[in-house]
């Protein structure tokens, strides 16, 4: 048949596609982690003006809880029954957040199904 191809021929080109499909498959996952790394810095960003503001709130709120407490207690006392519960209520802000982190596994969802749909492809052609 004179419109064969030698075999060579289609492992070169199989080669190249492959390696096309590789390089595609690390630039999509680059860009996937790029978006995700943008979106986190934006999120942390807003997150950390509002923490600032929320830590000058709460130290207000305290001051007025041991001038609240002043009148029934020596000074000193209020300020270690405020002091008291600001510590338990961190720490318990602390263990709530250490377990949602921990939850967290970030994965380029996309570049995985992609690479799986491509393993699939590959086992496909090959039969």
């Amino acid at each position: 048949m004179s419109g064969d191809r030698p075999v060579s021929d289609v492992l070169q080109d199989v080669l190249k596609n492959l390696q096309e499909l590789v390089h595609s498959e690390v630039q999509l996952l680059k860009v996937e982690v790029r978006e995700d790394a943008t979106r986190a810095l934006s999120g942390a960003t807003w997150l950390g003006l509002g923490a600032i503001n929320v830590l000058a709130a709460w130290m207000m709120l305290l001051w007025a809880a041991v001038f609240a407490l002043a009148p029934v207690m020596p000074l000193w006392g209020a300020t270690l029954v405020v002091a008291g519960f600001t510590a338990a209520v961190a720490v318990m802000l602390l263990v709530l957040g250490r377990r949602r982190l921990q939850r967290l596994r970030p994965q380029p969802e996309r570049t995985i199904q992609t690479m799986k749909e491509n393993l699939e492809w590959i086992k496909q052609s090959t039969k």
